[in-house]
């Protein structure tokens, strides 16, 4: 990731950006938590006794939604706020500003950054966050819609994404990565426990995921893919390079790679797998091509190419010498 820029960077809008309050858009229960929030409201939702005693304490009448969030998290209560907004949901609210430097930020609506953002703690918005620069997080990052980041991320907690994302260099992620739509990262890509995905994931670089690799679509890298745990793909999986999985190899459609295909348990697939160098399944585990194929389309479908044919190959339709090429 680039270097955040220097000199001082605050939190408060600009004039131009300050904060933009919509109405939201949708239930009763969002239009109070928008507006005011009172005593027999917070108690409704049954919080903790402590969380509880410091709204009585902090906030004898009506409160603002976001006053509320922004109190929470100002005096170390980054649990509570989080809960609050778990309560309450999203607002439509947008805070824009022109570079973001702060401990903790629990937002209910949208966060767009002008520049590069650098948060300590936890970062979390009830609906999207932009940012045009880079974007690291110190602690969990929570993400309510989609996520944009024209940078690089870093993020050293874990990371859940409810919308799409798009990062325009690499991501980094210390923990489990969570994301409920498609994932787009034009650098490298680096999970540092479960990588699960909702929608298809296209990475420029290599892929790399400590633990289990999950994806609801499918999986392009173009570099090599290397995963510690067992890779899952509902649609097929392509990597310019090669790919090493340390548990099975499971892909609904077809599996290419321009280098090996290596697993440490079986290789499933769906479809046709291709290699430009070797294909190996784990010690005393098989090799499985065309598992949905019909019979008829056989020899086109639920072909196996590499170098050399793999060892135990138990389903499949072998065709020598043709490399990686179709």
């Amino acid at each position: 990731m680039p270097p955040f820029p220097s000199g001082e960077i605050s939190l408060a809008p600009c004039a131009q950006c300050a904060p933009t309050r919509s109405p939201p858009a949708d239930t009763a229960i969002a239009s109070a938590a928008a507006t005011d929030i009172t005593r027999h409201f917070i108690r409704a939702k049954r919080p903790c006794a402590d969380g509880y005693r410091w709204y009585l304490r902090r906030q004898e009448g009506a409160s603002n939604y976001q006053a509320l969030l922004d109190d929470l998290v100002r005096e170390g209560r980054v649990d509570d706020a989080c809960w609050m907004l778990d309560q309450f949901g999203p607002t439509n609210d947008v805070l824009e500003v022109d570079h973001l430097e702060t401990d903790a930020l629990v937002f209910a609506g949208n966060v767009h950054c002008r520049g590069s953002a650098d948060v300590d703690g936890v970062l979390r918005t009830g609906r999207s966050l932009r940012v045009q620069g880079g974007l690291r997080v110190g602690g969990a990052l929570r993400v309510g819609e989609d996520l944009r980041v024209a940078g690089a991320v870093r993020c050293d907690g874990s990371a859940r994404i409810h919308g799409d994302a798009r990062v325009g260099w690499s991501l980094a992620v210390a923990q489990r990565l969570q994301c409920m739509g498609s994932l787009r990262v034009g650098g490298e890509l680096d999970g540092g426990a479960t990588v699960q995905i909702d929608g298809h994931c296209t990475v420029g670089q290599d892929l790399r995921a400590m633990g289990a690799l999950d994806c609801n679509g499918g999986i392009k890298a173009g570099g090599h893919l290397h995963c510690d745990a067992e890779v899952q793909a509902t649609r097929g999986l392509q990597v310019a390079g090669d790919l090493d999985c340390k548990g099975h190899l499971q892909v609904g459609w077809g599996v290419r790679a321009g280098g090996h295909i290596h697993a440490g348990g079986a290789i499933r697939a769906g479809e046709s797998l291709w290699a430009g160098e070797t294909i190996a399944a784990g010690e005393a585990y098989g090799v499985y091509a065309g598992l949905d194929v019909r019979l008829p389309d056989w020899p086109h479908s639920a072909q196996v190419c590499a170098r050399e044919q793999p060892a135990r190959l138990l389903s499949g339709c072998w065709t020598e010498g043709l490399g990686s090429t179709p």
